[in-house]
């Protein structure tokens, strides 16, 4: 089997495992318990979060539990528009967001709230004169992801909180930085709140955290006792915590070692690609290298997927969450509709290896050659 899919969802970590593992055994009280078992189960707890902490150089009062990327982005967006609304109903989102992203706006604007799409460039940066020019006195939030998830363009955060500070003071910073943790280096300082998953650092599904400045209010989405955390109520899920914690902490270790390496597995496929006339690399100067988007515009993509899952080799479309959908990002970039509708998503790993992409090299060339003389 060659997985290239690992923006989708990564494989459990063994480390990560042993944690879940352990955890769960030794581990069997209630977090909320005031008894000796739950005592020791909320000081696991804390000591899983002060890790995260620390690693983010944030406080572990700005770390939230919640199931993954797409519940902290509906609590940050949300809960955010729900407390903001009396001081504005504006609300900026770049074109290069997560699906859930866009589903949330939609919402938003069911109830009210106005939604701006800023522009990009050609390269797929945050076009800052637009961005500039749409941040009004209303403005209550501005959402950008740190790295796109279909072409992995990384947006310079730290600028883009400098500009809309300086044109509203008052307007909060969302990023989706589901793509950006364990691939590249992240600052939680340039945004007032991030949202981020395990499942895609080789961490285990179910879980995922907010990040929340201390100065940020925001209203819950949901109700229940409010005991240790009042926005996301519940009995902690402990062994997915600690497992959390784990991978994050394995994530960010020789994090520009990694990316080095899975760098030169980027350009040995763009360089090989790059042969074929009807094959357009979908990549700009500021796309990561973990992230490779492709437009295969004489075989249609689904067709191609399915060849290459027969020979064990796994890709995607785009997203996970919008696979067989047109590629919004592609489009955003190129304005193309057919090149947006043919797109392939191969992503890399720290686990994949050179033997796996000859391997698949070799296996696109042969299904290529099959489908394409076909059409």
């Amino acid at each position: 089997m060659i997985y290239l899919d690992y923006s989708a969802t990564t494989p459990v970590s063994y480390e990560v495992i042993d944690t879940i593992n352990k955890v769960t055994k030794e581990y069997i009280g209630n977090p909320n318990s005031l008894h000796s078992l739950g005592v020791k189960s909320k000081e696991l707890m804390e000591s899983a979060t002060n890790q995260i902490a620390n690693i983010f150089n944030v406080s572990a009062g700005e770390i939230i539990y919640t199931s993954g990327s797409t519940e902290s982005n509906n609590l940050a967006l949300i809960g955010v528009a729900l407390a903001n609304r009396k001081k504005g109903n504006h609300i900026i989102v770049s074109k290069l967001e997560h699906p859930s992203i866009y589903n949330i706006c939609n919402y938003l604007e069911s109830i009210g709230f106005e939604i701006s799409y800023v522009k990009n460039d050609s390269e797929g940066l945050i076009d800052f004169d637009d961005l500039k020019r749409l941040v009004k006195d209303s403005t209550i939030l501005v959402s950008i992801c740190a790295v796109n998830s279909e072409m992995g363009i990384r947006q310079p955060l730290k600028m883009i909180r400098q500009i809309v500070k300086k044109e509203n003071f008052g307007t909060l910073i969302h990023s989706d930085m589901t793509q950006a943790i364990g691939k590249v280096s992240v600052n939680l300082h340039d945004v007032d709140l991030a949202s981020m998953s395990a499942h895609k650092i080789y961490g285990p599904k179910g879980i995922g955290l907010l990040y929340k400045n201390s100065n940020v209010n925001i209203i819950p989405l949901m109700y229940g006792t409010t005991k240790g955390n009042s926005l996301r109520p519940g009995t902690p899920a402990l062994p997915l915590i600690a497992a959390f914690s784990k991978a994050i902490r394995l994530a960010n270790t020789d994090i520009e070692k990694k990316e080095r390496f899975i760098n030169l597995l980027n350009e040995k496929i763009v360089e090989h690609l790059k042969k074929y006339p009807h094959i357009l690399i979908n990549k700009t100067k500021y796309s990561i290298p973990h992230i490779l988007n492709i437009s295969i515009m004489d075989v249609m993509s689904e067709t191609f997927i399915h060849a290459l899952e027969k020979k064990e080799v796994y890709v995607s479309t785009n997203t996970a969450c919008s696979s067989g959908e047109l590629s919004t990002s592609v489009m955003a970039i190129y304005n193309d509709l057919n090149r947006s509708k043919h797109t392939i998503r191969i992503s890399l790993s720290k686990l994949t290896t050179t033997d796996e992409v000859n391997r698949f090299l070799q296996i696109f060339d042969e299904e290529y050659k099959k489908l394409s003389n076909l059409k």
